[in-house]
């Protein structure tokens, strides 16, 4: 992947990261990061290759029912092209991994989950599919060698909809649609996205990518945006990171994801954790994600979050200061007690005991495009 995208990054400034088996940039912006971010993705539109992720195609007339063996959300129900957010769970409730399902009027599951869960995501979809085949259901797996590309800011469906014939009103948040896109023919556009802006992820064919960003970013309000920037944007979107947030010690219920599980689903207690899970809803779990702000110094991961008497409670998972807030937010795990907004904690930062507020996410309005 950075071999691909490398020509647009030459020249940029720059710090690059390891994720998985892709090079993505961490900044396209130097020490006016935050202020650059603002612009760039709050009033502008931004652009970046989603190297972090990677997609699969799930075939076969019992496509629905496989899925649903390894997943907690109602995929059934989804209308033809709709997407929703779920999540690959084990038998004690812990999160494998977190990905967004859409089921395609071209007959197939269309899966998008995190390059850094992908040995693990895909070896539990073809040991299942294996399994499931012996049982006599119809089930095929395909890996995608696309890239994605995303497209995310206020200026992103006048700077797409000058490069496509579809009309983009009619594509609300967490639909898809294939079409050409200036030019490049058979393209997946998903209204989605990891900043809590109006966007878009491009599913293109791996040797176009560029030629598509290129194509992108001759508009002047596009601008190349790294991980950092990103990383900023989703957290101040209340929006999980895997691996930080949560992971397999962690459920739906402790991480405040509830409202991925499928009502149906529920009901049938027929998903991966289903018993842990459910139980955890009715008897309330013994930790809860939560967002926090501080005016003191930055809040980082593994920091520990204590309670008015000095009493360690939990950990923060991920943070960063908000450009958009002028303060810092994070967010992290703390004894249920201790959930409630509005809660006054601390934090330890370099062995020194910095305030701390429970605040709801997100901690910026998200501007998802509903069709009214």
């Amino acid at each position: 992947m950075v071999g691909r995208w490398w020509p647009l990054q030459a020249g940029a400034s720059r710090c690059s990261t390891h994720t998985a088996t892709w090079s993505p940039t961490c900044t396209h912006v130097s020490t006016a990061h935050s202020l650059m971010y603002l612009i760039c993705f709050r009033e502008k539109c931004s652009t970046a290759a989603e190297g972090i992720s990677w997609q699969t195609k799930v075939f076969g007339r019992d496509r629905v029912k496989f899925l649903e063996s390894l997943v907690v959300g109602d995929i059934a129900e989804l209308k033809p092209n709709q997407g929703t957010l779920s999540l690959f769970t084990n038998e004690k409730g812990g999160i494998l991994d977190d990905l967004i399902v859409t089921s395609t009027s071209e007959e197939h599951l269309y899966v998008v989950s995190n390059a850094g869960c992908r040995d693990k995501d895909l070896a539990l979809m073809q040991n299942r599919a294996k399994e499931a085949k012996a049982t006599g259901c119809d089930v095929n797996l395909e890996v995608s060698e696309n890239a994605l590309l995303a497209l995310q800011g206020p200026a992103m469906a006048r700077v797409l909809q000058a490069g496509v014939s579809d009309d983009l009103t009619k594509l609300p948040f967490m639909t898809s649609a294939v079409m050409a896109v200036f030019g490049v023919p058979g393209c997946r556009v998903t209204r989605c996205g990891y900043t809590g802006e109006d966007g878009v992820e491009i599913s293109v064919p791996a040797n176009r990518a560029v030629e598509l960003a290129e194509m992108l970013l001759r508009d002047s309000t596009v601008w190349l945006a790294g991980l950092a920037a990103r990383d900023s944007l989703r957290l101040e979107a209340g929006l999980c990171l895997y691996g930080n947030d949560i992971d397999e010690t962690t459920t739906p219920v402790e991480a405040s994801l509830i409202w991925t599980l499928g009502k149906r689903r529920r009901a049938a207690m027929d998903f991966p954790g289903a018993s842990t899970i459910l139980a955890q809803i009715k008897e309330k779990p013994k930790r809860k994600r939560v967002g926090l702000t501080s005016t003191g110094p930055p809040l980082r991961q593994h920091m520990p979050i204590l309670s008015p008497e000095g009493k360690t409670i939990g950990t923060v998972t991920s943070g960063c200061p908000s450009p958009s807030l002028q303060k810092n937010t994070a967010m992290g795990y703390v004894e249920n007690e201790y959930s409630k907004r509005g809660t006054a904690l601390m934090v330890e930062v370099r062995k020194k005991r910095c305030p701390a507020v429970v605040t709801p996410m997100p901690f910026v309005p998200t501007h998802y495009y509903i069709v009214k």
